[in-house]
Parts: C-alpha cells; structure tokens; sequence
C-alpha cells in the first residue's frame, strides 16, 4: 500500500537543515501504524511527505503502487482527495456549520449533490457514533465528539489511507483512551491502512506496529520483532 524508499528532506538553502534522513519503510494494506519519537524527530514531517503536502528532497513515496514525486501540484491534490484522508490536533471545524455539514464539505468540491453528499455524511457520522450529533454546531459538542466529527469527514470519501497527527493531544486521557479505539475499530471493520503520528507513548503502545524516529532516521521498527516472532 505505500512504499517509502531512500526518502530524505532538507530545508533551506546555504544552512541547509536535514530533517529526514534515508528513511526506507513499506507498510502493508490494512496496518495500523504509530509513527511516534520525540518533538523535533520528524515525524510530522514523514507524514506530510505521505500525504503529499509536501515533496521529498531525494528518494521516492508510492501509494498503492503509483510513483508520486514527479506528480504535478493538481495531480498531487486530486490523490489526495480521492485516496487520503486527514485528522489532526486542532479539528478545523467550521463554527457556523452543523456536524454534518462539516463533514459533508469535502464532497462539495468533488461535485457531488447536496442531497447525495449529506447522505454520505449522515453515514460516516454513524459510522463513528454520533448519529444522534449530526445537527449540532461544534461549540455545542465535547472536544472527543468534535474530534469524531473531523475523523466522520476524514472517512466520507472512502480513502484507502488515513493520517492522524496527534489526534489525541487536546483531549484528557480517557478521551484519547476512546478516539484511538474508535480508530482501531475503523481500521478492523473497514480495512483501513492507519498511519497515526503521537509523542503518547500510551497511545503508541496500543498500536500493532510502532515506528520510532529520532533526528530524522528510523530508530526501531517493532514490525521486524513481530515478523521474527511469526516465523519462529
């Protein structure tokens, strides 16, 4: 499902920092992922490659067996929008609109009906529990139900890939305890590869596969104890 192959990324010009280093990985269809490490690490930075918000220096990223580095900014933005979807710290909910239209918004700009791309929203809102919250405004829910509005919209376009970065650090803990399980149901019911970036190491131990990075590099990979273990 995606393939990370020599990827390096360096800011500035003439005091030039290298912020990733040689970062090689494959992650399978279907993985749940935890890329975690300290502040500083990279980690925000890997997932924005991935995300194609941003274009590596050196090396090459393929999502589901297609070469993206020498994608133009629409091609770049049109995979995005049918194979990615993306959860973050702050929500980005717009105030004035109800949860389902939150969640419906991403479909406008695919050109969908009014009548079809609710519809659509109304389910990925059910999907996540919030079935009863649809017509509420975001100051009208709690920090967890307002993070389950912004996952239902990530959901709505049926993405193959989900990125999640620190979508636990505004919530106390027994909230974040619920978001990552909500996570780890989609990603079983749904057959969603799940790549969710935390400085938590709680929440990182949760999580199948645990990728640790410090000062650009790949520092440990559970994933290669866990095949060892499988074939022993």
């Amino acid at each position: 499902m995606l393939a990370i192959n020599d990827v390096s990324k360096i800011y500035g010009g003439r005091n030039a920092t290298s912020v990733l280093r040689n970062i090689t990985l494959s992650i399978e269809t279907g993985a749940f992922c935890a890329l975690t490490g300290s502040s500083g690490s990279g980690k925000t930075t890997l997932m924005n490659l991935i995300g194609l918000l941003d274009k590596p220096t050196a090396g090459e990223i393929e999502i589901a067996g297609m070469k993206t580095s020498g994608l133009s900014t629409d091609a770049a933005a049109d995979i995005r929008n049918r194979m990615i979807g993306f959860v973050f710290q702050s929500f980005h909910l717009l105030p004035r609109y109800t949860a389902l239209d939150n969640v419906a918004l991403p479909l406008v700009y695919r050109g969908i009906g009014k009548r079809r791309r609710r519809a659509m929203a109304a389910d990925a809102l059910n999907r996540v529990g919030l079935a009863e919250r649809m017509l509420y405004r975001p100051d009208e829910l709690s920090g967890g139900q307002r993070q389950r509005v912004a996952i239902a919209r990530a959901l709505v376009d049926d993405p193959i890939l989900l990125l999640a970065d620190e979508p636990t650090g505004n919530l106390d803990s027994e909230t974040a305890a619920e978001i990552l399980s909500l996570f780890l149901q989609l990603n079983a019911a749904l057959g969603l590869t799940v790549l969710l970036v935390t400085h938590d190491p709680t929440i990182a131990a949760r999580c199948p596969r645990r990728i640790v990075m410090r000062d650009g590099k790949v520092l440990d990979d559970n994933s290669a104890t866990l095949k060892s273990v499988e074939t022993a």
